[in-house]
């Protein structure tokens, strides 16, 4: 197991999760890698560690290199556990190394591990530290995504270790962005932002304005999962500022789920109308969909339908899941509305039209439901509905666009 040199003096000793299919409740289609990195100099400089059973990988590459012992200094940009896990292990190993971090990563490492006899520095946007040759900026990134969390610039080689950001959930067996598909890079840096940034676009913005103003050059952004962007870095910086400001296509998603196939058929009709007013449109059902596909085709798009029949006077259970999910990463720049069928009392769509509102979301009421099966005229009832809401959807998208500069 080789380490691999992404910059003269620096190499990756991360490592590949191939298997990995669920991701504290995100799924993983692709698998996902571990990214960290060692930097060879008068001082030797771990940057994060990996998750904690493949340790034993991440020391096999070092010793490609060097013996593990002579770590000087660890570099804990966040301290979630798939990444800071092994810190027990190299302090075991290395008896002379400081270890850095911000203050809220030296609390959060207190937590996680018996810290007593640690040898921890905090640092601060600004604070350098020279090895010998190379010389490590920090920046601190707090809640991109954890409080804890920073950014590591090695100035000679113009090289931004991002930790979290920027990153994919991607296991590929080449290790820069110019070997992989650029499709499916692209589809996998949505799913990432869209799953797990999606409430920090304002941060997002605030971060890059500020690496802007430091003036940093940037030829290369090493992120702790994914791929590392060596051709095109101003690639991952583009799509993470449009993303941040809300772009999305011009289209509808319909997630939904359905008891008795009416609510299906109801979606159906609504499907119709969106297509016949020439806008592009999604469909998901629920039950047969993860949520974080769901979750990512929701970003994808401007307009969201939900479709849930009523249980027990309440929302299908899938369908709360899935807003309930929704709420957590506080969505924004969307509008959306809701359709279902009911059997008595209803009140399925009624409170998904309020969790939609609470989202502070632009909602089109009153939405579209009927009693048992739709018929005839109610299928058209949701034709029509579905028109409406396209057209809706095409004025809102228009004047956010007029309104937005990226």
């Amino acid at each position: 197991m080789k380490a691999k040199q992404v910059k003269p003096d620096i190499y990756w000793v991360g490592a590949i999760d191939w298997n990995v299919r669920d991701f504290h409740g995100y799924v993983t289609p692709r698998g996902t890698t571990y990214n960290n990195f060692l930097i060879v100099d008068r001082k030797i400089a771990l940057v994060d560690t990996v998750k904690r059973e493949f340790a034993d990988v991440m020391f096999e590459r070092i010793r490609c290199l060097t013996e593990p012992e002579k770590i000087e200094v660890g570099i804990i940009n966040h301290i979630e556990l798939d990444h800071a896990g092994s810190w027990d292990l190299v302090v075991e190993r290395c008896e002379n190394i400081t270890l850095y971090a911000t203050e809220r990563g030296k609390q959060g490492l207190e937590r996680h591990f018996n810290t007593a006899g640690w040898d921890i520095q905090t640092v601060k946007t600004g604070d350098t530290l020279k090895l010998g040759k190379k010389t490590l900026l920090f920046i601190e990134t707090p809640m991109l995504h954890w409080p804890d969390s920073m950014m590591t610039y090695v100035k000679e080689d113009r090289l931004l270790i991002s930790q979290d950001a920027f990153g994919q959930h991607f296991a590929q067996a080449v290790l820069f962005d110019d070997l992989v598909p650029q499709e499916t890079l692209e589809d996998a840096v949505i799913d990432y932002y869209a799953n797990i940034l999606m409430p920090f676009g304002r941060l997002i913005e605030a971060k890059i304005a500020e690496l802007q103003r430091l003036g940093l050059e940037i030829d290369m952004i090493a992120p702790d999962h994914g791929v590392i962007w060596r051709k095109n870095p101003e690639k991952a910086i583009r799509m993470y500022l449009e993303m941040a400001k809300g772009r999305a296509e011009e289209g509808v998603v319909i997630v939904y789920d359905t008891m008795w196939h009416s609510t299906e058929r109801m979606s159906r009709a609504v499907l119709d109308g969106i297509v016949d007013e020439g806008m592009y449109a999604e469909v998901i059902k629920l039950r047969d969909t993860p949520m974080s596909v769901a979750i990512k085709q929701f970003w994808r798009y401007r307009g969201l339908l939900v479709g849930t029949p009523t249980l027990n006077n309440v929302m299908f259970p899938t369908v709360a899941e899935f807003l309930q999910h929704l709420r957590g990463l506080r969505p924004s720049n969307r509008i959306a509305s809701a359709f279902g069928s009911y059997g008595w009392g209803g009140g399925g769509v009624r409170e998904a039209l309020q969790v939609l509102r609470s989202m502070k979301l632009e909602v089109v009421e009153p939405g579209y439901e009927v009693n048992y099966r739709p018929s005839s005229r109610e299928y058209e009832q949701g034709y029509d509905f579905g028109r409406l809401f396209a057209q809706r959807v095409r004025e809102y998208h228009r004047k956010f666009e007029q309104e937005v500069v990226v």
